[in-house]
């Protein structure tokens, strides 16, 4: 299957309800996903990279500080992308916050991405990648040097999810981590309403990537690396 589309017809959710705990002292009342970057609301960069590879519409899931968000993008004009937003009453979690979103998605095809990460990669070859396997559910890796650093993605010899696992400081040699991009069918996406747990990552992708409720094909996760442009 070939697109030329780009992100023009996949509606993409940015999941930003975070407390930002880690970088709240430095952040104090901004939420991270308006973490200003050489003055400029890392959103903005975001939208604006998404808007090059023809996005459409992005549902912004928001949750600790929404109404600054919201204000934000009231009183400016950052993209052409349209933006409808969902908002938590308490912390649901990444898992927890998709599926609040859930109504607001049309599209065959779904990204989801983490609102305060960035990836210097092709978001439509990532796209092609995912049709050109067949899989359900792809996952956007980064290959690093050393992976002591971070939690690590293992996968078979043909590129397929196993598991996820977790930070190891006495771990030495290279690895893929998580890039915190996903591309899911729409069928999958739908079913989170009857998986439990608030960890996308953990409690979903894990879980469902070997479930003995669908055959294993369906629920393959391939792993696709871009470095670079």
């Amino acid at each position: 299957m070939v697109i030329n589309d780009g992100l023009e017809n996949i509606d993409i959710v940015i999941l930003a309800g975070g407390l930002g705990t880690r970088i709240q002292k430095i952040l104090s009342n901004t939420p991270k996903v308006l973490a200003p970057i050489n003055g400029t609301p890392f959103l903005e960069y975001l939208l604006c990279w998404l808007e090059t590879f023809r996005a459409r519409r992005v549902v912004l899931c928001l949750g600790y500080l929404a109404e600054k968000v919201e204000e934000y993008l009231d009183n400016h004009k950052v993209s052409k992308i349209k933006v409808d937003t969902v908002i938590e009453d308490k912390p649901l979690g990444t898992a927890g916050a998709l599926r609040l979103a859930l109504p607001l998605l049309n599209s065959k095809h779904i990204m989801v991405m983490n609102g305060d990460s960035w990836l210097d990669t092709n978001l439509t070859s990532f796209v092609q990648s995912h049709l050109d396997s067949n899989a359900r559910l792809s996952m956007l890796c980064v290959k690093v040097d050393d992976c002591h650093r971070y939690g690590r993605v293992d996968i078979d010899d043909d590129g397929v999810f196993n598991k996820f696992v977790e930070k190891d400081k006495n771990f030495n040699g290279s690895g893929l981590i998580n890039a915190g991009i996903y591309l899911f069918e729409k069928n999958v996406i739908n079913n989170l309403s009857m998986v439990a747990g608030s960890s996308l990552e953990c409690d979903i992708i894990a879980i469902m990537s070997h479930s003995r409720d669908e055959p294993a094909t369906m629920l393959k996760l391939f792993i696709t690396f871009f470095s670079k442009r």
